[in-house]
C-alpha cells in the first residue's frame, strides 16, 4: 500500500505563527490562512486573527484573554532526506 506523501501547510493554504504571550507562555504553530497575510500590513491580520481565537479560547476556558507579546512566523522545516 502506498503511503500518502504529507502537505506542509504553507502548501495547505496556511501559514504557522509561534506566539510568545505577555506572561510568559507560549502557543507553537497557530495557523493563519495566507489569503489574509500579505499587502501593506504585514501579519498585523494575523496578529488580530490570533488575537480573537485567544478571546474565544478564553471565553470557552472561563478566564481573561492573554496579551500577545510578540507574534513571529514559524520556521520552515528542512526536508528529510529521502529514504534509499
Amino acid at each position: 500500500m502506498a503511503k500518502r506523501a504529507r502537505q506542509l501547510p504553507q502548501d495547505r493554504g496556511s501559514i504557522l505563527f509561534d506566539v510568545v504571550f505577555e506572561d510568559g507562555s507560549r502557543a507553537s504553530n497557530r495557523r493563519v490562512p495566507m489569503e489574509i497575510l500579505g499587502g501593506l500590513d504585514g501579519d498585523q491580520p494575523a496578529r488580530d486573527l490570533i488575537e480573537q481565537q485567544e478571546a474565544e479560547i478564553a471565553e470557552k476556558a472561563g478566564r481573561a484573554p492573554r496579551a500577545i507579546q510578540t507574534l513571529m512566523r514559524t520556521a520552515k522545516p528542512e526536508p528529510k532526506p529521502a529514504r534509499e
